[in-house]
């Protein structure tokens, strides 16, 4: 479409909108680690490490697709693979200085994966410096690739205090929630086109009468 008829405030209000969908509503998340060349130590012959270093994970609120999984027999045992793919807003990237990149690792559930694969997602109206989003596919990263415990929520079976997310609070643009900083930020408020939310950010809470849902039995 023409740029006469999609501005910078369209291309805001379609940002926004699509981030009120991943962080408002959807939950899903994973956790990002950045491979720190500078500080893990190479292999001289076959230029690997094998003892990488990574930054701290940052958590990004992501829609996750299964790929699927597959088993391999030989001489060495069984190999099990399975791959996701993550499909990121790409303006909560730039607000938390990430650039994904082919090896480095993420976290979902109790499971680590591999960057193997990273693409931007199409234009927004064919405007080629507004991607609508980043893709980024992992392969399942066997023990040894990286040697750091997953976040939680895992699953339902094991016994971590993290393993089941009991309490899902919103952004809604605030820097931080109830859980601590969220680096969200709406570009419609922050330029002053929209007011701010009437209300704060909802959760969803486990409690001793089973789940509050939008405020309803909130402390």
């Amino acid at each position: 479409m023409a740029r006469l008829f999609i501005t910078s405030r369209e291309l805001d209000l379609i940002s926004d909108l699509t981030k009120e969908v991943i962080k408002d509503v959807s939950g899903q998340k994973l956790f990002y680690y950045r491979v720190r060349e500078d500080l893990s130590k190479v292999h001289d012959v076959y230029d690997e490490s094998s003892e990488k270093v990574f930054d701290p994970p940052i958590e990004i609120e992501v829609r996750l697709e299964w790929i699927g999984s597959s088993t391999k027999t030989d001489k060495f045992g069984v190999d099990y693979k399975t791959s996701t793919k993550a499909f990121v807003h790409y303006r909560d990237l730039l607000d938390k200085n990430i650039r994904p990149r082919i090896g480095d690792f993420y976290s979902h559930g109790s499971s680590f994966y591999e960057i193997v694969h990273v693409n931007e997602i199409s234009k927004i109206f064919g405007q080629v410096e507004h991607p609508t989003g980043v893709e980024f596919m992992g392969e399942y990263a066997r023990n040894g690739l990286i040697a750091k415990n997953p976040i939680g929520p895992t699953s339902e079976s094991l016994l971590e205090t993290d393993s089941i997310q009991t309490v899902f609070v919103q952004q809604r643009g605030e820097k931080e929630n109830i859980l601590g900083p969220t680096n969200d930020r709406r570009d419609l408020i922050e330029k002053g086109v929209l007011d701010e939310p009437i209300s704060g950010p909802r959760k969803v809470s486990e409690d001793s009468l089973g789940f509050s849902f939008y405020g309803d039995d909130e402390p």
